[in-house]
Parts: C-alpha cells; sequence; structure tokens
C-alpha cells in the first residue's frame, strides 16, 4: 500500500511543476509504487534541461526513491555522474517526502563540475579504446607440449580465428610470440588456460593452466616490425633463440625476457 505521505507529495508536484512537460505521473500501483517523471534544469535555470525519473517504493520515504536522469544535452556520463550525486544526497536525508529537495538540490550542481568529471571520464575510455585498438606484442612461456602436432594446430588456428601473428619457438623452455588487438591477446590466453590443448604425462587430455605472460608491451616499444602468419621454429641454444628474435627485430624483447629464460 502506498504511503499517504507520498501520494500528498505526488500532489504537491503536480502543484509546483505544473509548466508544460514538467510533471508526468508516469505510473501507480499499490504494488509498484509510483513513477514520477519531472523536467527541470541542472545548475541554474539556464543550465541544460534534463529529464528525472523518480520510482517511489511503496515503502517509499522509508526508503529513498530510485532514480534515473536522462538529458538529450548531456552526454550519458554526465547524466551517470547526475544521478549519483543525487542518489547519495538522497541516502543522506532523513526518511521524509524527498523529491523536490533533489530536483531543488539539482540546481546547486555545478555542470562545469560535471562536465570536466565526465571528460576525464571519457578521456580514460577513449584511451583504453585506443590500446585496446592499438597493436600489442605479448610473449607467453608454455609449460609442456606433448601432442606437438594437436598443440600447435590448436594455436594456429586460434592466431588464425583471432587476427594474431604467431610464432611457436621450441627448445629449452617453450615460448610463444603473438601480435595483435590487445583483447584479441587476452582472449587467446583465457583460451589456453579454458581449453583441453595436450595432454599430461599419463596421456590424458589437459589445459595449459602453468602458462605464463612474460612480456607485453605495445609493438611500437617491442622493436617489432609486425608479424605474419603463424610459424613454428626450433631453437638448440639460447644464443639460437635470440638470433631468432633478433631475425624478427625484437632483439629488445629478448633482452626484457632474457632473466626469465636463465632461472
Amino acid at each position: 500500500m502506498m504511503s499517504e505521505a507520498a501520494r500528498e507529495e505526488v500532489s504537491v508536484l503536480s502543484s509546483i511543476y505544473c509548466g508544460e512537460g514538467e510533471f508526468k505521473l508516469v505510473q501507480q500501483s499499490a504494488q509498484d509504487g509510483l513513477l514520477v517523471q519531472i523536467t527541470s534544469t541542472v545548475g541554474g535555470e539556464t543550465g541544460p534541461d534534463v529529464r528525472l525519473l523518480f520510482h517511489l517504493h511503496p515503502r517509499y520515504p522509508s526508503c529513498p526513491p530510485a532514480i534515473s536522469v536522462s538529458s538529450a544535452s548531456l552526454s550519458r556520463s554526465q547524466c551517470h555522474s547526475i544521478r549519483q550525486k543525487l542518489l547519495d544526497q538522497a541516502a543522506a536525508l532523513p526518511p521524509e517526502p524527498m523529491v523536490h529537495l533533489l530536483v531543488e538540490r539539482l540546481q546547486c550542481v555545478e555542470v562545469m563540475e560535471t562536465c570536466r568529471g565526465s571528460e576525464e571520464e571519457e578521456l580514460r575510455e577513449r584511451e583504453k579504446k585506443e590500446e585496446d585498438e592499438e597493436e600489442w606484442t605479448a610473449v607467453l612461456s608454455l609449460d609442456h607440449i606433448r601432442s606437438q602436432t594437436r598443440y600447435s594446430s590448436l594455436l594456429q588456428r586460434w592466431s588464425q580465428q583471432l587476427q594474431l601473428g604467431g610464432r611457436l619457438l621450441l627448445g629449452r623452455s617453450i615460448l610463444l610470440l603473438l601480435q595483435g588487438a590487445r583483447p584479441n591477446i587476452k582472449e587467446f590466453c583465457r583460451l589456453l588456460r579454458t581449453v583441453k590443448v595436450d595432454v599430461d604425462s599419463s596421456g590424458k587430455k589437459c589445459k595449459e593452466r602453468m602458462m605464463k605472460i612474460l612480456t607485453e608491451c605495445p609493438t611500437s616499444s617491442s622493436g617489432g616490425h609486425g608479424l605474419q602468419g603463424f610459424l613454428v621454429m626450433n631453437y638448440e641454444s639460447l644464443p639460437e633463440l635470440e638470433a631468432a628474435f633478433q631475425e624478427i627485430h625484437m632483439a629488445a624483447l629478448y633482452q626484457q625476457i632474457q632473466p626469465a629464460l636463465r632461472g
């Protein structure tokens, strides 16, 4: 049952926000409560318009309202920032009718601060997207390969599916070089750990749980010129391994992983 206080508040709100399109009672239900929409501005009368949706639960005002914020003038992250400010304020208020007070406090929100925080968030998202799209190089250490044909064919298939260049270097240490989009490299590593790629000492199929990422960095930092396709290479000694890295212009990368190979 919706509280009398909530019903009275909605009646008062409809009187206060009586301009065209300012107030709308979207839903009224004894089971779900009230859904009230108020259109206002943020940061003062000349600020951008925002549409606020308050969900007043049947127990309101004993519990604060759920709030959503939308605007044609603000970005999604800016609306999220405003919503979070209102939710924080609602949680700090006593259990009394609070919708009008929250809308009034919206006028005190500094839009520039909101925008600045949102711009920083958008910048981080853009940088992350650019990082994901940037070509990366990773060197993985594999624990063992007993069924070489099956194992290497799986690695080759995954590299093709994920559009990664690859080199499988077989010797004292088993190394796998991968080059491509960072999310695709991460997906490759996930597959290694979750799919049965080899057999154990008893001949049973097993996963590559001992795989280690020795290093990963943007390809521009690795010194590499780009790996094409997937190749399997054998080496007998560390000098041969170093020569293999030099051949693909990744001598600097070899220097990074050398301590781990000698350990």
